[in-house]
């Protein structure tokens, strides 16, 4: 138990330092909320190196204390709510099993911007803001793929040092 506790610890600490990095890449698409998505790459390592409940724990973990050291009460919101659908896919394509790691990231990176763009169409109570979804969706398989390919990578030469 110990073991476990201290490597969810560490994944906590490297999804952090990972959304921190990314708040500091000048990268804009010309959309709103795009990036590539870095400690997500820590959040599918969890789910598959470790369980559900682990990857669960450290997403929620990971967003509250970005939003409280980096960001507002909205965009923890507008996070959560990404997560929440995303995770929620990602848990459901891996244990059906017709998806590769990659397959679950591209997922849950499109998942994740279709849940940002729901809550901001009810908060901003407008259906228009969903004319960024072919963009998001385009976004959100690229980053995919990137991180679903890394996160292979590492699900391979980690699976042997966790608990």
């Amino acid at each position: 138990m110990a073991k476990k506790t201290a490597y969810l610890g560490m994944l906590i600490a490297l999804a952090f330092v990972f959304s921190y990095i990314e708040s500091l890449l000048p990268i804009h698409f010309g959309v709103p909320g795009i990036k590539l998505g870095l400690a997500n790459l820590v959040v599918i390592v969890a789910l598959y190196a470790m369980d559900i409940k682990t990857a669960c724990v450290l997403s929620l973990v990971r967003i509250v204390l970005v939003g409280f050291t980096f960001g507002n009460p909205a965009n923890m919101i507008y996070s959560l709510a990404g997560a929440i659908l995303s995770l929620l896919i990602m848990i459901l394509a891996k244990r059906c099993k017709a998806f590769s790691v990659t397959g679950v990231s591209v997922l849950g990176g499109v998942f994740h911007n279709l849940g940002q763009i729901a809550v901001a169409a009810v908060v901003a109570e407008t259906a228009s803001l969903f004319y960024y979804l072919p963009m998001l969706v385009v976004a959100g398989t690229l980053a995919g793929i990137v991180i679903g390919v890394l996160a292979s990578l590492l699900i391979q030469r980690l699976t042997k040092a966790m608990p």
